[in-house]
């Protein structure tokens, strides 16, 4: 796959993985959206609502800004635990697929930014064979 292709890729997949934690985040900050009713449905207490929508907006912050690769890196597992802990969250209490699908799709899209960013956002290794 040519270069520009794979830039292509991640930068689609980025800007909607960014757009979709930005808009999370912020909801889940102000506590609007219906996030509320989400959590006390998964029985979660309603504070990790502030906690996880101040890490998704800097988790956009840092997967956006040039540099920082370990950052990054921290960033997209944060999400990727994030992410499928929701999912999961959704079928233990039995809920439909449906209720699921916002977080897979982001999952998704967090793999697909992962696996496609440019050297320059990755962790280079010493001594690597």
């Amino acid at each position: 796959m040519s270069d520009k292709k794979i830039r292509v890729i991640y930068w689609i997949a980025t800007t909607w993985l960014a757009l979709g934690m930005t808009a999370g985040g912020v909801q889940q900050l102000f506590q609007t959206g219906g996030y509320v009713d989400i959590v006390n449905h998964l029985e979660y207490p309603v504070y990790i609502l502030s906690i996880l929508g101040a890490w998704k907006i800097l988790g956009v912050v840092a997967i956006l800004i040039p540099g920082y690769p370990l950052v990054k890196e921290w960033a997209y597992a944060g999400y990727f635990f994030a992410m499928s802990g929701a999912a999961c969250s959704h079928f233990i209490v039995g809920d439909a697929i449906s209720e699921a699908v916002p977080s897979l799709v982001l999952l998704i899209l967090i793999v697909i930014s992962w696996n496609f960013r440019p050297a320059d956002r990755k962790i280079a290794f010493v001594n690597q064979k």
